[in-house]
């Protein structure tokens, strides 16, 4: 992947402003690629797409596809425009009030609106060549994902605890359920042929603008999900498709007994032998979608931390090799631009370096991890960083870094002071941090919009380990001014990024 000195704005689509509670693919996400387009910067950032539910705090990381879209994330104003409804019939009255998500009146709110556009559908045919066409395009994932919804939201438990012949899979199970909820399933479809018809011109509307798409995949996916039901043999599951290991992380600095993640690590050996199809879809899915994909966790393509199922801690793991040389020397022939990013953070040994040095991936230096020990050894330094890799102030899982700094210790603080050479407040932190950022010699810069905004603890997006409160946090449409988009093409322009 061949980088270009830039700058980018971590946003999920979900944080953006709009009338219906929740940021969609309408009117305020292209005007978001104009903000971007103004400010002269190339790249805007977004976390996984696929669709949430209340059972994972609606975390983008968790979802029950891997492949299919976030149906929240569909416009109405773009809905009504199309045919499907009239925005007029519906009571706006609570999603309208809400500063944070509140993703339990989202989700009643957009359910309504998305039968109606179905049932409209029904009634007027509107779209049903490009839907039927979608679905012969997408039939690989979209005909097993629309079923798998269908016997979720009937039996509202996980599929493993499903009869045996929706469980298992059998012939007649699908053949009879096809049957049974043919409706249903259609509907399914029609939500997804939505979603994707929504977000193909967005992109494009951003490509016109010099404007690209950063998406990110996580490693693993949820036991409870699609991609388990249909592909069990690629996942170390027992008899009962229950988990038989589990992933996680050892014991380290920040925890004496490790994180419990709980989802099924792969059946490495399995995928290899079917040629990594499963990932290559998986990656062709998100191409459609992004520019360029950040790939989660990327360490677990060298070796992953495997912990027997039922522990209740992560101590008594252990490391196991993962095929990563072979995976992407395999991806290379079908991807050979490679446009990947490694999210490198964290503990990492010889074999994760060599895997990005032999594939040439951009790493990540994350700036909130910079300073206070190490002054001249730590690698998310300025000095250390190079050309080659993308630096970013923070992520969506730390702090912002006006709240950051208020909770850092007096030896981060001195640190920061000598390092600028200025008095370092809780007014400018965010600016010094911005323009360190834009300074580096990494060629790409992505800062995410709460730090441009100088924002505090309040705006965070993900505590890691918190299960509340999590993924709401919205912009307001004041704070997207034509002078702060002024005020950022004169810094990406002063930094060679412009």
């Amino acid at each position: 992947m061949d980088l270009k000195r830039s700058s980018g704005i971590l946003l999920h689509i979900t944080s953006l402003p709009s009338p219906f509670g929740i940021g969609d693919m309408g009117p305020e996400a292209y005007e978001f690629v104009d903000f971007l387009e103004a400010s002269a910067i190339k790249y805007w950032q977004v976390l996984p797409l696929n669709p949430t539910d209340e059972a994972y705090s609606h975390s983008p990381y968790s979802s029950y596809s891997a492949f299919a879209g976030n149906t929240l994330l569909i416009s109405p104003e773009l809905l009504e425009k199309e045919g499907f409804i009239d925005i007029q019939d519906f009571n706006l009255r609570e999603v309208t009030q809400q500063d944070t998500i509140n993703f339990k009146q989202v989700s009643l709110f957009k359910d309504e609106i998305l039968e109606t556009a179905y049932q409209n559908f029904k009634k007027n045919k509107t779209g049903l060549k490009k839907f039927r066409a979608f679905s012969k395009t997408h039939k690989n994932w979209l005909d097993d994902y629309s079923l798998f919804k269908v016997l979720h939201d009937k039996f509202k438990t996980p599929w493993f605890t499903w009869p045996i012949q929706y469980r298992d899979r059998t012939a007649e199970g699908l053949k009879q359920a096809g049957r049974e909820f043919r409706y249903a399933i259609e509907k399914v479809k029609f939500t997804q042929f939505l979603f994707f018809s929504q977000w193909a011109p967005l992109r494009s509307y951003a490509q016109q603008n010099q404007v690209q798409f950063i998406g990110d995949i996580p490693i693993y996916v949820n036991h409870d999900s699609a991609d388990c039901w249909i592909n069990p043999q690629f996942f170390k599951l027992n008899k009962l498709k229950r988990p038989s290991k589990i992933s996680g992380v050892p014991p380290d600095y920040f925890s004496d007994t490790g994180q419990l993640w709980g989802t099924p690590v792969y059946n490495w050996k399995e995928l290899k032998t079917n040629r990594y199809d499963w990932w290559i879809d998986r990656i062709k899915q998100n191409l459609l979608l992004f520019d360029v994909v950040r790939l989660d966790h990327f360490r677990g393509f060298s070796a992953y931390w495997e912990v027997p199922a039922g522990d209740k801690t992560a101590q008594n793991g252990k490391w196991v090799k993962a095929p990563g040389h072979d995976f992407f020397k395999m991806l290379q022939k079908e991807f050979p631009h490679m446009p990947f990013i490694a999210e490198d953070l964290g503990s990492l040994d010889q074999g994760v370096y060599d895997l990005i040095a032999n594939f040439n991936f951009p790493g990540m230096n994350v700036l909130l991890f910079a300073f206070g020990e190490d002054k001249s050894k730590n690698p998310y330094l300025p000095f250390n960083h190079i050309p080659h890799s993308i630096v970013y102030t923070g992520t969506h899982d730390n702090n912002t870094v006006l709240g950051w700094f208020t909770g850092s210790n007096s030896r981060i603080k001195r640190h920061l002071k000598e390092y600028t050479g200025k008095n370092i407040t809780n007014k400018n932190v965010n600016i010094q941090l911005h323009r360190i950022a834009l300074a580096s010699v990494s060629k790409l810069a992505i800062i995410p919009m709460q730090d441009i905004l100088g924002l505090g603890s309040e705006a965070v997006m993900n505590i890691p380990g918190s299960t509340k409160g999590n993924w709401t946090w919205r912009l307001t449409y004041e704070q997207l001014s034509n002078q702060k988009a002024a005020e950022l093409k004169v810094l990406n322009e002063l930094f060679g990024r412009g």
